[in-house]
C-alpha cells in the first residue's frame, strides 16, 4: 500500500524486552535520529503459550519497565498492542492489525541481522517482505545481504551494541552493580518482585 506524505513514519521494535536495557534504547535512539522515522514503538510481545516461560517476566511488568525507561524521550512509545491479539502472535498479523488500527501511519519493521538471516523461517515472511519497509540493524557474526528486488528494505549502520537481556537477568540474580547497563529509571530493583523469575 502506498502511503501519503502526511503519514507518520513509525518504527516497530518488537521484542520481549526481558528486561529493556541500554542496548535496546541506544539502537532505538539512533533509528529515530538518523533515519526518516518520526517515532518508534517498543512493541512488548506477550508470552507465547507454545514456549517455555521459565525466564520470561510477567507481561505487565515488562511493559511497565519499558514505560519507565522511555518516559523522557518524546519519540518513543511503549505498546501493549499484541497483548489483545490472538496467541501465539505472528509479526505479519501484528503489522496488518496495526495498519487497520492506525491508517494514518506507515509502519517500518525493525529487525536484527540475526533474524534477517533466517527470515525465510518466519510465518508468511514473503508478505512482510513485499508490503512493509524494514530496517535491518547489525548483529555480531551476521552479514546483511538484501536483494535488489526489495528497495524498501534497508541495512542501517547503527552502532553495534552487544548486550543481552539474559546477561542482565543473570546479573540481577547475582545482585551485581550493573547500573550503567540499565536506564536510570529502572535501576531500582525494588520495583521487580522477587518471584518474577529473574
Amino acid at each position: 500500500m502506498v502511503k501519503q506524505e502526511s503519514t507518520i513514519k513509525t518504527g516497530i521494535y518488537s521484542g520481549s524486552f526481558n528486561p529493556i536495557h541500554i542496548g535496546h534504547l541506544a539502537l532505538a535512539n539512533w533509528l529515530c535520529e538518523y533515519t526518516e522515522l518520526d517515532e518508534l514503538w517498543f512493541l512488548v510481545t506477550p508470552h507465547n503459550p507454545l514456549k517455555e516461560k521459565s525466564d520470561l517476566m510477567d507481561d505487565q511488568l515488562r511493559l511497565k519497565l519499558v514505560q519507565r525507561a522511555i518516559a523522557d524521550y518524546p519519540k518513543f512509545k511503549a505498546s501493549d498492542f499484541e497483548f489483545s491479539l490472538p496467541q501465539p502472535t505472528y509479526s505479519v498479523y501484528t503489522l496488518q492489525a496495526l495498519e487497520q488500527a492506525y491508517p494514518n501511519r506507515e509502519f517500518y519493521f525493525i529487525m536484527g541481522a540475526d533474524n534477517w538471516k533466517y527470515i525465510s523461517r518466519w510465518y508468511k515472511y514473503e508478505t512482510i517482505l513485499s508490503n512493509y519497509p524494514i530496517f535491518v540493524y547489525p548483529r555480531k557474526g551476521f552479514e546483511i545481504e538484501i536483494p535488489e528486488s526489495y528497495p524498501h528494505i534497508k541495512k542501517v549502520d547503527a552502532p553495534l551494541i552487544e548486550i543481552s537481556s539474559t546477561f542482565i537477568r543473570q546479573a540481577w540474580k547475582e545482585r551485581k552493580d550493573i547500573r550503567f547497563f540499565l536506564p536510570e529509571a529502572i535501576r531500582d530493583l525494588s520495583i521487580v518482585p522477587q518471584n518474577n523469575n529473574i
